[in-house]
C-alpha cells in the first residue's frame, strides 16, 4: 500500500523529465553551456498545456501547488542528469520559471484562498528597491566549533535555540557570513494598470519579492507581467502580532509588455512588409492617414506627428556633448479642433508614451519629486514623473497654457538638454528624459483673433515657445467646403459606430463584417496601428541616414533666406534652433523612407512644413518678412522701432529736460508715417515698463 503514492510521485518526475526532453533540449543545452551566467530554465505553460492529458494534470498542478511541482521539475533536472556543467558537477542554483499564464488576476481582486497558489499579474511598476544579497542559510559556529545550519525565509531572520550538535550544551552562538549562502534579492511594487479602473478607484499595488538573476532587470515605468506564488506574512504591529496578514508576491518569472521603441520584437515577416511598405511610393501619404484617421483634415499636423514618431537621429559628440534628436511639437488652436484626441492617439501608438494634463500636474510631476520611502528602509528616494518615465518615448502635455508658470520652466532643461536634474532631500541627481514633447495649448483668449498679432494671443513665454521644432495655429474658420466634410466624416463615423453597437447586442440581417468593414473604411488607418508600431521601431533602429550635399545646400540656402542677412534693417529673424530642427526634421523624413541618404525631397519636405509654420507666427504682414522676435521676445521690431523714434521726439522737443507734451509727441511721431494708434500703443508700454513716467496728466518724461 505505501509504494503506491510514491510510484505516483515517481511518475510526475517521468512526465516533467519527458516534456523537458522532448521541448526544452535546445534550452537545457545552453543552460549547461553558458552556467552560471544562464542558469534559469523558462517553460511555457502553454507548451505543458499541449502536451496531451498528461500537461493538463501537470498545468493544474502548477496552478493549485507549484511549491510541489517546482521540486518536481528539479527532481526531474537531477535525476535524468539534464544539465551538464563543463565541470561535470551538478548545477546547485538552476531556477525553473513559467511564463504565459492564461488567466491574469487584477490585483484587487487576489482574495484570502490565491494563498500558496500561481497567479500571474499585470501592472506598472511604481518603485523598485536597490539589489541586496539576502541570506538563504545561515551557517552558525558555537565555542565549541559546531557548525549549525539554518534555512532562511522571506521576511524576520531566525537563529537556532542553541548548537545542533548532539551533547553539545552551548546556547551563545555566531553567525558565519563567510559560509552562509546568499541570493541576489530585491523588492518592486506594482500598481495596477490605470486602464481598467471604474470612475474614483485607487490604483492599488501589491509587493513583489524578487530574488537572483530577476533581480535589477526592470526598472519603474516598465509595464510588466509578474508571475509567481503569493505568500502570506503576520503583520505584526509595534511588537503585536496581529491576526491580519500581509500578502506579498513570491515572483517566479517576469515579462515585460510594454517596450521602448528599440525593444519592440519584428519578426522576419513583419520584416519583409516594412520593406514593401518603405519602397511605396505613397508611404508618406500612408504613413499620414494612419494618424488618428478618425480625425478630419490636419494633413500637416499629421505630417509632423509623424516626423517627431520617427525622430532625428541624438547625436553624441567627441567632447561629450549631446545633440538632440527627438522633435517637439505644439499644438495651438481653437477649442474643438481635436487636439487632445490627436495627442491620445500618439500615446497609443508610442510603445513608451504618458499623456498628462497641464491643468493638473505640477513641476514636481512632470520632472521627478523626493518622497520619504516607508517601501525601502524609510530614506528618502526619487520618483519619476511623467517626463522620466517616457524616456526614449514621447510625452503628450495638453492645456500647457494653463499650467503655472514655475511648473512650466521644468520643461525647460528636459526639452534642450533631456536630462532632469534634482536637488531635493540630500539627493542630487541627474535623470534623462530623453523624450519628444508633443505639447497642446488654447489661445489666451479662448479664440484666436486673426486680426490681432498672435504673439499676444499664446500664452507661453517665448524662451519656451523657441524650444520648439514646429509650432502650429490651427484656426477654426468657418469654410463652407471643408466644413461639409468634416461634418460628413463626423456623422459616418458616428452611425457606423452606432451599427456596430446594435449589431452587437441584436444581430441585424445584412450586416456582415465585411459591411461593417466597408463602411468603416474612411475611419481606418492605411497602415495597421501594430504594424505602424514596428515600423517606427525598425526604422528608428536600423536606419542613419546622413545628410546628402544638396539636402545640406537648400536647408543652410533657406536658413539664410530666413536671416535674410542682405537687408540689415529686416526685423530679426530665425535663430539657430530652427537650423538645428531642419535637420532633425530631414532625418525623420528620410527615415520614413528607411532610406540611408536625406536628399532633396526630404529637405524640401520639411523646408514646406517648417515655412508653414513659420508663416503663420512669424509672418510680420506689413513688411512681407518673417519676424521671429515676435515669438522669442514676445515684442516685435516694429514696436521697438517705435518705441526708439517716440523717444527720441521726446529729447527733441524737451532738449535738457527729457519731458513733452504727449499730444506734441503724438504729431512728430505720426508725421514720421507711424500710425497714430501705435503711436500710442508705444507710449502705453514706455509708461508701462517703467522707461517714462507721467509726472502731470498729458506730460510724459523719460526716466
Amino acid at each position: 500500500m505505501d509504494t503506491a503514492p510514491d510510484l505516483h510521485e515517481s511518475d510526475k518526475t517521468g512526465d516533467w523529465s519527458r516534456l523537458l526532453k522532448q521541448k526544452y533540449k535546445k534550452q537545457l543545452g545552453e543552460i549547461s553551456r553558458e552556467y552560471p551566467h544562464k542558469r534559469s530554465l523558462i517553460i511555457d505553460y502553454r507548451e505543458i498545456e499541449k502536451f496531451g492529458k498528461v500537461g493538463i494534470g501537470l498545468a493544474d498542478e502548477l496552478l493549485e501547488n507549484p511549491g510541489k511541482v517546482i521540486e518536481d521539475v528539479w527532481e526531474a533536472v537531477k535525476a535524468n542528469q539534464l544539465i551538464r556543467t563543463k565541470d561535470a558537477k551538478e548545477p546547485k542554483g538552476v531556477n525553473i520559471r513559467f511564463t504565459n499564464l492564461p488567466k491574469k488576476t487584477a490585483i484587487r481582486d487576489i482574495r484570502s484562498e490565491d494563498i500558496n497558489t500561481f497567479i500571474s499579474v499585470d501592472g506598472i511598476l511604481r518603485k523598485t528597491t536597490e539589489v541586496r544579497p539576502r541570506i538563504v542559510e545561515a551557517v552558525f559556529r558555537c565555542p565549541a566549533g559546531h557548525f549549525t545550519k539554518k534555512e532562511q525565509k522571506y521576511g524576520k531572520f531566525i537563529e537556532p535555540d542553541g548548537c545542533a550538535t548532539e551533547g553539545c550544551t552551548f546556547k551563545k552562538i555566531e553567525l558565519l557570513p563567510k559560509r552562509s549562502k546568499f541570493v541576489d534579492s530585491q523588492k518592486l511594487r506594482i500598481q495596477e494598470s490605470p486602464e481598467g479602473l471604474r470612475g474614483g478607484e485607487q490604483p492599488q499595488t501589491l509587493d513583489v519579492d524578487v530574488t537572483d538573476d530577476l533581480s535589477g532587470t526592470v526598472s519603474p515605468g516598465d509595464r510588466v507581467i509578474i508571475n509567481g506564488i503569493l505568500r502570506s506574512m503576520q503583520r505584526v504591529i509595534k511588537g503585536e502580532k496581529s491576526t491580519v496578514f500581509d500578502i506579498f508576491l513570491e515572483c517566479n518569472s517576469i515579462e515585460i509588455a510594454e517596450k521602448e521603441f528599440e525593444e519592440v520584437e519584428i519578426d522576419e515577416k513583419a520584416e519583409d512588409e516594412i520593406h514593401n511598405l518603405s519602397k511605396d511610393p505613397m508611404i508618406y501619404r500612408m504613413i499620414t492617414h494612419s494618424i488618428a484617421p478618425t480625425i478630419y483634415g490636419g494633413e500637416d499636423v499629421k505630417q509632423a506627428i509623424a516626423l517627431q514618431l520617427f525622430g532625428g537621429i541624438a547625436k553624441e559628440m567627441p567632447d561629450g556633448s549631446r545633440l538632440r534628436g527627438d522633435i517637439h511639437v505644439l499644438l495651438i488652436g481653437d477649442p474643438g479642433i481635436a487636439k487632445s484626441q490627436l495627442l491620445r492617439y500618439v500615446v497609443k501608438l508610442s510603445p513608451r508614451a504618458i499623456y498628462t494634463s497641464g491643468q493638473s500636474s505640477t513641476a514636481a510631476g512632470l520632472t521627478a519629486t523626493a518622497v520619504k520611502d516607508e517601501f525601502g528602509e524609510g530614506r528618502w528616494t526619487l520618483e519619476a514623473g511623467a517626463l522620466v518615465l517616457a524616456d526614449m518615448g514621447v510625452a503628450a502635455v495638453d492645456e500647457m497654457d494653463k499650467m503655472e508658470k514655475g511648473d512650466r520652466s521644468a520643461l525647460h532643461e528636459a526639452m534642450e538638454q533631456q536630462s532632469i536634474s534634482v536637488a531635493k532631500a540630500g539627493i542630487t541627481a541627474t535623470l534623462k528624459s530623453r523624450c519628444a514633447l508633443l505639447g497642446a495649448a488654447n489661445p489666451k483668449y479662448g479664440r484666436f483673433d486673426m486680426f490681432g498679432d498672435i504673439s499676444d494671443q499664446i500664452n507661453m513665454p517665448p524662451s519656451l515657445l523657441s524650444r520648439f521644432d514646429l509650432i502650429f495655429i490651427m484656426t477654426d474658420q468657418p469654410e463652407q467646403k471643408r466644413d461639409l466634410a468634416i461634418a460628413e466624416h463626423i456623422l459616418k463615423a458616428h452611425s457606423t459606430g452606432e451599427l456596430i453597437a446594435q449589431h452587437k447586442k441584436t444581430p441585424i440581417d445584412g450586416v456582415t463584417d465585411e459591411y461593417i468593414a466597408q463602411q468603416l473604411k474612411p475611419v481606418m488607418p492605411d497602415i495597421d496601428p501594430a504594424l505602424f508600431r514596428k515600423y517606427v521601431a525598425y526604422a528608428k533602429r536600423s536606419c542613419f541616414p546622413i545628410l546628402s550635399a544638396e539636402a545640406k545646400e537648400a536647408i543652410v540656402n533657406y536658413y539664410l533666406k530666413l536671416r535674410g542677412i542682405a537687408e540689415p534693417n529686416k526685423p530679426v529673424p530665425v535663430t539657430a534652433r530652427q537650423l538645428e530642427a531642419l535637420v532633425r526634421l530631414a532625418e525623420a523624413s528620410a527615415r520614413i523612407r528607411l532610406s540611408n541618404a536625406i536628399d532633396l525631397s526630404d529637405a524640401e519636405r520639411v523646408i514646406h512644413i517648417v515655412d508653414a509654420c513659420l508663416r503663420q507666427i512669424a509672418y510680420d504682414a506689413k513688411t512681407g518678412t518673417f519676424d521671429i522676435d515676435k515669438v522669442v521676445t514676445g515684442i516685435s521690431k516694429e514696436k521697438r522701432d517705435i518705441v526708439r523714434v517716440i523717444k527720441d521726439a521726446i529729447r527733441d522737443i524737451g532738449g535738457e529736460s527729457r519731458r513733452a507734451g504727449i499730444d506734441q509727441v503724438i504729431e512728430a511721431v505720426s508725421s514720421k508715417g507711424f500710425a497714430r494708434d501705435k503711436v500710442k500703443e508705444g507710449i502705453d508700454m514706455l509708461l508701462r515698463h517703467g522707461e517714462a513716467m507721467e509726472p502731470k496728466s498729458g506730460i510724459i518724461q523719460l526716466i
